[in-house]
């Protein structure tokens, strides 16, 4: 009869340290919810936060968002700063569109040919 191996038990060293990072589950973030409530949302899609926001009774990933929507920011870069994947900000960020805090810059109907030319190329560059 065979033995079973057992993996080996992880050293008493091995528990976090202050450098590595935790991992949160997306769903998590987002209550579960996998589709955002506000409809229309491209990646790049500018957002901008009023100041008045920043004094809004919001945690985690939201405050994080204002703060950064100070200034206009799109989806993609969003989901680039907070390390969260794109389908969770874009959850996160409707919800705080619909509850007032951000609000959504004008969009371009369709991308222009240069910018999507431009896009081509940083994607190739990486």
């Amino acid at each position: 009869m065979p033995s079973r191996r057992e993996p080996p038990p992880a050293p008493a060293h091995a528990a976090a340290e202050p450098g590595d990072d935790l991992v949160v589950r997306p769903f998590m973030l987002t209550g579960g919810r996998t589709r955002p409530l506000h409809d229309g949302l491209r990646i790049e899609t500018l957002l901008h936060a009023a100041p008045a926001a920043l004094s809004a009774p919001l945690r985690f990933e939201s405050r994080r968002i204002v703060e950064l929507c100070q200034a206009p920011m799109s989806i993609a870069d969003l989901s680039v700063a907070l390390r969260v994947p794109l389908g969770v900000v874009r959850v996160i960020v409707a919800d705080l569109v619909t509850d007032g805090y951000l609000r959504i810059e004008e969009q371009l109907g369709e991308l222009p040919i240069a910018l999507i030319e431009r896009i081509r190329d940083r994607v190739r560059a990486l």
